[in-house]
């Protein structure tokens, strides 16, 4: 019980406060597994990976994946971590939801307020700074070892190389019009690839 009322009470903290969509939860996540054993900094790399080749909201995603572990991992069964799964998703959309409630009441009579359009207005340097501190926790952990013992092993040259090749081939003019599918589908296979071919 102690871990579903862990779960309510950090992702609901997390959806009151991830303003910027599914990557702001990224600094928060990352606060959790420094917290609690049943998530890991690998672990979050994961959930973006796999997040974001999925249908649906990432952050959503991202939470429906890290209670499944938590449960999973703290009671030893899929059952529970359908749970733990579960009472997390709802925990992280719950502020949104009572948030859009209480505001749509309100804003369609101060709409015109110089004070809430200087309040929406401060959002957006938050907003920015959350998301720039989210991709600097995705390269990190994906094209970085900090651990390493010495500087060339610091850097993760194979994950370095795919990540500049699917740089390149996004901004190309003639395949920009191809359908977001086709290049999460393409860098899913040269991951799965790379691999196993460099035993990851």
């Amino acid at each position: 019980m102690s871990l579903i009322l862990t779960l309510v009470l950090e992702f609901f903290k997390i959806g009151l406060f991830a303003a910027g969509g599914g990557l702001a939860t990224l600094p928060f996540l990352t606060e959790l597994a420094d917290k609690y054993p049943w998530l890991t900094s690998e672990m979050i790399g994961r959930m973006v990976a796999l997040s974001e080749s999925t249908p649906g909201p990432l952050g959503i995603n991202m939470a429906t994946y890290a209670g499944f572990m938590a449960g999973a991992n703290t009671f030893g069964s899929p059952f529970a971590g359908a749970l733990t799964a579960l009472t997390a998703t709802v925990s992280l959309v719950a502020p949104s939801f009572i948030v859009i409630l209480i505001v749509s009441r309100v804003l369609e009579k101060f709409k015109n307020s110089r004070y809430v359009k200087a309040i929406f207005g401060s959002l957006r340097p938050a907003v920015a700074g959350l998301i720039a501190a989210a991709a600097w926790t995705v390269i990190s952990a994906t094209l970085f070892n900090f651990s390493a013992a010495t500087v060339g092993e610091a850097f993760l040259l194979p994950e370095i190389a795919l990540f500049a090749v699917m740089l390149v081939i996004t901004n190309l003019k003639p395949l920009k019009k191809l359908h977001p599918l086709v290049f999460i589908g393409f860098a899913a296979a040269a991951g799965v690839a790379m691999g196993y071919a460099f035993g990851w």
